[in-house]
């Protein structure tokens, strides 16, 4: 029965998140049952084609991205898929109207991953856009479920957020980017050199905006979605204050991260202050 092999995709999209990140997946275990279910197939959807640019080395990653996003678009178009994530993203697409066009700029961001060694402004910030902006909105069109309004309200916070999220992840993340995947994400940065202080700063403060911004339009979400969302947000900013507590050079010897115990207790006390209303 098609039932079960929907059941068992979802599944499939399910083990992906809980085995990927164990951030997300306590913010997800939030949102009642039917935001978590589709939050976790756009997950597995954007998790497999990151790991095809990443991880996939040993092996022909330009034809294997080539063939996944042939068969993203073909699961879309047939709404059908063998690929049980393509198959679990594709209801959900269908069923939350998430646009094409941020379908199509995710795929192009992470194809450009296996080409792109540098950025300048403009090429980094379309980046940002296609990697993690529009990833937010794909979510955004699940949190308000076809309400058309309240998405183009929303619509600039999630980007924000989205954006906020990736660029911490860049500066988490800058030892393996630069010398790993030799990639070196930050504009104004030439390939292999390492970032400055003030270079660090800058990309500090402009992050700190992002949140800003991306606040008012959590506190304009739903129950457990906002609260989901809130714990997230929480939980990045926590790691954005450990990695503004270093220097550049430590960021080149080490991966700053937020261990379980501490995810734990901000789940708990974000969760207590959520529903006791404080501010």
């Amino acid at each position: 029965m098609k039932e079960t092999y929907d059941h068992i995709s979802r599944i499939c999209s399910h083990t992906i998140l809980k085995n990927y990140s164990t951030s997300f997946s306590l913010g997800t275990r939030i949102f009642p049952r039917t935001e978590r279910t589709a939050i976790t197939c756009i997950y597995g959807f954007v998790r497999l084609a990151d790991e095809i640019v990443d991880t996939f080395h040993d092996y022909p990653q330009g034809d294997l991205f080539k063939e996944f996003k042939q068969d993203t678009w073909k699961a879309l178009e047939r709404r059908i898929s063998t690929n049980p994530v393509l198959q679990a993203f594709q209801e959900v697409v269908h069923q939350y109207r998430i646009r094409p066009e941020h379908i199509a700029a995710f795929l192009s961001s992470m194809e450009a991953d296996l080409t792109v060694h540098t950025h300048d402004r403009s090429s980094y910030d379309n980046y940002i856009f296609g990697s993690a902006e529009v990833v937010g909105l794909m979510c955004l069109h699940v949190f308000v479920k076809g309400d058309d309004a309240k998405f183009d309200e929303l619509e600039r916070s999630a980007r924000k957020l989205g954006s906020a999220f990736q660029k911490v992840n860049f500066l988490r993340d800058v030892r393996e980017d630069n010398m790993t995947l030799d990639r070196q994400y930050f504009p104004g940065l030439e390939y292999g050199e390492w970032m400055t202080e003030s270079v660090k700063r800058q990309i500090e403060n402009e992050i700190n905006q992002e949140f800003q911004e991306a606040l008012e339009g959590i506190r304009h979400l739903r129950g457990r979605v906002r609260l989901g969302v809130w714990v997230a947000y929480v939980y990045y900013r926590r790691l954005l204050y450990k990695i503004q507590k270093v220097d550049p050079q430590d960021l080149r010897s080490r991966r700053i991260r937020v261990s379980n115990p501490v995810k734990f207790v901000l789940l708990f006390w974000t969760t207590v202050r959520f529903y006791l209303n404080i501010k």
